[in-house]
């Protein structure tokens, strides 16, 4: 009787533990790290045979949503979801049909099938809000406060893309500027620790400083309404120099940690800005009938010296655009929109080494130390690449000639090398209406732009797949930076 008991109770035993693991593996179904009402709807309706599961993703657009973690594997078109922000998730857009709850693009999915209830938009909509968290609450790119991102400023939108350097998808999308209506975001730049990102709006009134773990705003530098273009930050990270494009021109001067502000008035035209390797001297070029930049020392703005950047009489004026300096200290690059040529100079004496001719309207230069390699974008140029526009030159610093010329897009303005990806991203503005079509609608009206990467190593565009890479984001991307 005793071994009959014992026996009984280890077979009820058992079938407990089997009963409990039925219903934890089958019963109440974990849908892949879904929150259980978002597994559902997406188990339903989305990542099923014939559609955006592993088996099919490949005529899907390349999209998986049999897990949490395949959704923010994105497709062939880029992210699906950004934590956060509904109205720049691809998922929300091709799935609305409700005008009041956001955008809608076409084709409608599920395709071929029973559009989605306003429930179920409503519940994708606040699910993305909330950060579209994993089931066991996590947010996507929220766990580590040192990643690596590219940040691009976007003019037509006020918005700043984030993306992922590991992934090279965009991870975020933040509101910047204070004013509610358009400022046009133009130049961002990344402190030297890396810690800060900084951006300036040709229609803004204020220099903005965000934090870089988190993409948090910390507080912003006041300066007036003027045509805010470029910013320098020094070396130490403690003040910024921020760049009024006007006939009676501002630099004002930042600090970085009070956000007190000193401005410098009565420039002409300044637009370009960046400091020597030293520090010690602002370089400014002038652009608007000019052929002179300034050099300030910063110690006193106001105790300039011009430079002559032709060393002949002119037959017509540089509007001399950006100056870049080499790691080395040794020589100076500056675009020269107005005779489309790169000229570069001999640090200390100012003197001309070499003018090379490039595409129309050169803007942007990045460079890289470990290949020796400047960037130079020109977005205007049409004939490198007959009917196309735009295109990136490549120059080698030490022996400053040109090397080639690359296509990476519909009017590439902003460039940023990142060493340690062995890439330069380039932000294609996509401006006029003879590039190519977006693939989605942009959230503030106007054509959305994109992004493309040259590997350094063989000076040709990222592949994805059977085409170029390029990651679609908003309204007229312009400046790009990198956090180290």
């Amino acid at each position: 009787m005793k071994k009959l008991l014992c026996n009984s109770i280890l077979i009820f035993s058992f079938f407990v533990i089997t009963l409990n693991s039925c219903i934890t593996d089958k019963g109440i179904p974990d849908y892949n790290n879904y929150p259980d009402d978002i597994g559902k709807l997406f188990y339903t309706k989305c990542s099923t045979p014939g559609c955006h599961n592993n088996v099919s993703k490949d005529a899907a657009a390349g999209l998986s949503m049999e897990s949490w973690d395949k959704l923010f594997e994105g497709g062939k078109g880029s992210a699906a979801i950004i934590p956060f922000r509904h109205d720049y998730s691809t998922l929300f857009s091709y799935t609305n049909t409700f005008s009041d709850l956001g955008i809608s693009n076409i084709p409608t999915m599920p395709f071929n099938r029973t559009n989605l209830t306003r429930k179920e938009i409503l519940l994708l909509k606040n699910w993305i809000n909330s950060g579209a968290p994993s089931r066991n609450g996590l947010v996507k790119f929220s766990d580590n406060p040192n990643r690596k991102k590219i940040y691009i400023s976007n003019q037509g939108c006020d918005v700043v893309t984030v993306i992922d350097q590991e992934t090279l998808l965009p991870m975020r999308f933040i509101d910047v500027g204070n004013t509610g209506g358009t400022e046009s975001p133009h130049m961002i730049k990344v402190s030297p620790d890396g810690q800060y990102w900084y951006v300036v709006s040709i229609s803004g009134n204020s220099l903005q400083k965000y934090r870089s773990s988190d993409d948090s705003f910390v507080g912003e530098a006041f300066l007036s309404v003027k045509n805010w273009n470029t910013l320098t930050i020094s070396n130490s990270g403690q003040k910024a120099y921020v760049i009024d494009w006007n006939s009676n021109g501002d630099i004002a001067e930042v600090d970085l940690t009070t956000f007190a502000v000193t401005h410098n008035i009565g420039y002409n035209f300044p637009h370009g800005s960046c400091l020597n390797p030293a520090g010690d001297t602002l370089y400014v070029t002038q652009q608007n009938s000019s052929n002179k930049l300034y050099k300030m020392p910063v110690n006193d703005l106001s105790a300039y010296t011009e430079v002559n950047l032709f060393n002949v009489q002119p037959s017509s004026f540089l509007n001399a655009h950006e100056v870049f300096f080499s790691s080395d200290g040794t020589k100076y690059f500056v675009t020269c929109q107005g005779t489309a040529e790169l000229r570069i100079f001999q640090q200390g004496t100012d003197q001309l080494l070499a003018i090379i001719p490039v595409g129309a309207l050169p803007s942007e230069m990045s460079a890289s130390v470990l290949h020796n390699y400047l960037f130079v974008s020109c977005p205007e140029d049409t004939t490198s690449f007959p009917g196309k526009r735009g295109a990136v030159w490549v120059i080698d610093i030490n022996t400053n000639s040109l090397i080639k010329t690359i296509y990476t897009g519909h009017q590439p303005h902003g460039i940023a090398v990142d060493e340690s990806k062995n890439l330069v991203y380039v932000a294609n503005r996509n401006a006029t209406s003879d590039g190519p079509a977006p693939n989605h609608s942009g959230v503030c009206g106007g054509r959305n732009g994109y992004v493309t990467f040259i590997d350094m190593n063989t000076l040709t565009l990222l592949r994805s797949e059977k085409s170029d890479k390029k990651v679609e984001v908003s309204v007229d991307p312009y400046s790009v930076a990198v956090r180290p």
